[in-house]
């Protein structure tokens, strides 16, 4: 979306702004010019001069943290069809992650592997594939100081693997958090088999954002029509949303800070079958002593494919801005995609700084180094 406005009279020669027309309602035009004005008014927020300007202006610093942008290390790669068939990775390097965040105001990027990341059944390739993954990460946060951090992978579902490697990469590599799979085989986040590790996790207050794949029980059934991430990795998300909520995982390790990808996937929209689903529950109260509401409110959400107005405006309906993070799904989708979406949403200044950045350093405070 274009913002060229004529200097003569604010407007195209036909009156319009470019991005509105003749068609548009009075509260479209209100929130396009109101993410105009957000987007100048940034610049007054305390530690954020000047960072406010749109992506590609001449000068502008960059300051979002971007909190779902994949790591694609070049070993990890070229072993992937050996393990996972069909599955295939974009053209990546670090510089193109760079271009890409500076074009858009990206000061920060948290990295995680991209999906399926390291489980194919075998033990000892887990721990390889995942300790390999973590340490390429950490060499992107030497080499590009302040432009990376670490969502470190863990080898789920071997538990001891997995325990291993979050002391490896919280107290050696120093990672911001945990990026993970919405589920591993048949087992989603909430199973209890996994629970050791999100004791571990709990007790060290992490961070863990996860992120969907298409699960072998539910591929795609149409794939003449549709690729499986069209529907299946929102889908996966809800589920794993609902494992968390209802086996009682969330309730149980409060102190765990949890991001799910794409604006919570289908969840907001299917927020009346999960309440009558709460209502079903008969032991409610061991489940979810404080309501399925508060635990939905802790959750964090990232803005990748979730930011236009029908999934802003459902996702808002449950949480508040300082649940929304700014993230991208670089490289699978522009910075400017989010950019432009949140910017035409119309959320005030104060708004865009949580999401771009307030909320980040929030749950990471290392990052305003």
């Amino acid at each position: 979306m274009k913002y060229a406005i004529d200097k003569n009279n604010g407007a195209n020669g036909d009156g319009s702004i470019d991005g509105l027309n003749a068609g548009t309602s009075v509260t479209q035009r209100r929130r396009f010019l109101t993410g105009l004005a957000a987007l100048g008014a940034g610049a007054l927020i305390p530690g954020c001069a000047s960072n406010a300007q749109a992506p590609g202006v001449a000068g502008a610093k960059p300051y979002r943290i971007d909190i779902h942008h994949h790591l694609l290390p070049p070993k990890y790669v070229a072993e992937l069809p050996k393990f996972a068939k069909g599955e295939s990775a974009p053209p990546w390097s670090p510089a193109k992650s760079i271009e890409d965040m500076d074009k858009n105001g990206i000061a920060t990027s948290l990295t995680s592997l991209m999906q399926p990341q390291v489980w194919f059944g075998n033990v000892p390739l887990g721990r390889r594939l995942a300790r390999e993954s973590n340490d390429y990460a950490a060499t992107l946060v030497r080499d590009y100081p302040g432009r990376f951090g670490i969502f470190a992978t863990l080898p789920l579902p071997d538990i001891e693997g997995s325990l291993k490697e979050i002391e490896y990469a919280l107290d050696v590599l120093k990672a911001d958090g945990f990026g993970l799979m919405t589920s591993y085989a048949d087992k989603y986040l909430g199973d209890p088999a996994f629970w050791p590790v999100w004791e571990e996790l709990n007790r060290r207050k992490a961070v863990i954002y996860n992120h969907p794949l298409a699960v072998e029980c539910c591929r795609n059934p149409i794939p003449q029509y549709m690729v499986n991430s069209a529907i299946e990795y929102a889908t996966d998300t809800s589920r794993t949303i609902g494992s968390l909520l209802f086996s009682g995982a969330a309730a149980r390790f409060p102190d765990i800070s949890w991001i799910h990808s794409h604006g919570g996937g289908t969840m907001p929209f299917l927020w009346q079958r999960y309440t009558r689903q709460e209502g079903a529950i008969k032991n409610r109260q061991e489940v979810l002593p404080n309501g399925l509401l508060h635990e939905i409110k802790k959750f964090y959400y990232d803005t990748a494919q979730a930011n236009h107005a029908g999934a802003l405006a459902a996702l808002l309906k449950l949480v508040s801005t300082s649940q929304v993070m700014f993230g991208t799904d670089f490289p699978y989708r522009p910075g400017s995609e989010v950019v432009e979406g949140l910017t035409a949403y119309g959320f005030s200044a104060a708004e865009l700084q949580a999401i771009d950045r307030g909320n980040a350093l929030r749950l990471m405070p290392r990052l305003k180094a």
